[in-house]
């Protein structure tokens, strides 16, 4: 039988899912409201958005990189 690593556990890869969802999410929505805050049209918002959503996909690229380095150990 094949020995299982610590990477090999289905809650562990469901948690970094989750992780990555709320991580990204949250950039987004801290994004709407910088541009509320400076802007306060819907055109800021949107830039905030987009911005927010940019932000948090490369903040998960990372952690995900991060992850994989401690997996291959």
């Amino acid at each position: 039988m094949k020995d299982k690593g610590k990477g090999d556990n289905p809650w562990r890869a469901l948690g970094l899912m989750g992780a990555l969802g709320f991580q990204v999410a949250m950039c987004a929505l801290v994004g709407y409201w910088v541009g509320g805050w400076i802007g306060g049209t819907r055109g800021w918002q949107a830039g905030g958005i987009l911005i927010g959503f940019g932000v948090g996909i490369w903040s998960a690229i990372l952690l995900v990189k991060k992850v994989l380095e401690n997996h291959d150990e």
